[in-house]
């Protein structure tokens, strides 16, 4: 299994000395040893667990979505004691597993994930309101090139030519930026973007290795999409 390690601490001096760094990483070393785990990437934090906008961690979900690997943490406060992230977290399409309790996580974050449906609801509920509202003063809603509709249309030949489309899309933007951060290191040639992404272990959409050619793709693509 491929892993992407996350660590946090709450303050400077935590991470200085190391205080609570080094219990965390030996939970999640042992986990990683029993289930013979390969480490793409680690990603250590200094903040504090009721913030949400964490740059690390963006960076660690960022790494496991585009590599297909999961996010590994030694305990599940270590992401966040906020109901209403961890539901953002549930749905961000990346898996993730704390240590100390791998076969619980998921069911964890779905408990916490209840504590903050009433207030999803209200404010679904306000929601519709002000666009029933706006519906009413004759404002045009919704993009009628959105993926609602890219989906609606799957339903023929042309549809999922469409469907495929986003979905590359969504990849590009996913790897932009990657793309930049190797830009920066110094690797502009095709071959050499192609060997980079291959060094982080990130695949193409398809599941294969980067070519100068799907590496063009991508950048055009990139141009395209990211501008």
């Amino acid at each position: 299994m491929k892993v992407v390690t996350y660590y946090r601490v709450s303050t400077a001096a935590q991470g200085r000395s190391g205080l609570g760094l080094e219990a965390q990483r030996d939970a999640v070393e042992a986990f990683c040893r029993a289930r013979g785990c390969e480490v793409l990437a680690e990603f250590t934090e200094i903040e504090s667990g009721k913030r949400n906008d964490r740059p690390q961690l963006a960076a660690a979900l960022h790494r496991a979505k585009v590599t297909g690997a999961t996010l590994v943490i030694a305990k599940l406060d270590r992401l966040s004691r906020n109901a209403a992230f961890l539901l953002t977290l549930r749905d961000s399409g990346v898996e993730f597993i704390a240590a100390d309790m791998p076969d619980a996580c998921r069911l964890t974050v779905g408990i916490l994930a209840m504590v903050a449906e009433q207030e999803r609801e209200a404010i679904s509920a306000r929601t519709k309101a002000a666009l029933a509202s706006a519906k009413a003063r004759g404002s045009r809603l919704g993009n009628p090139n959105g993926a609602a509709a890219i989906r609606r249309a799957a339903k023929g030949n042309a549809g999922s030519i469409a469907v495929q489309k986003a979905d590359a899309d969504q990849r590009a933007r996913d790897l932009a930026a990657t793309v930049a951060q190797m830009r920066a290191e110094g690797l502009h040639s095709l071959p050499a973007l192609a060997q980079g992404l291959n060094d982080r272990h990130i695949r193409t959409a398809r599941g294969g290795r980067w070519h100068p050619s799907s590496v063009r793709n991508l950048l055009a693509r990139l141009e395209a999409t990211v501008g």
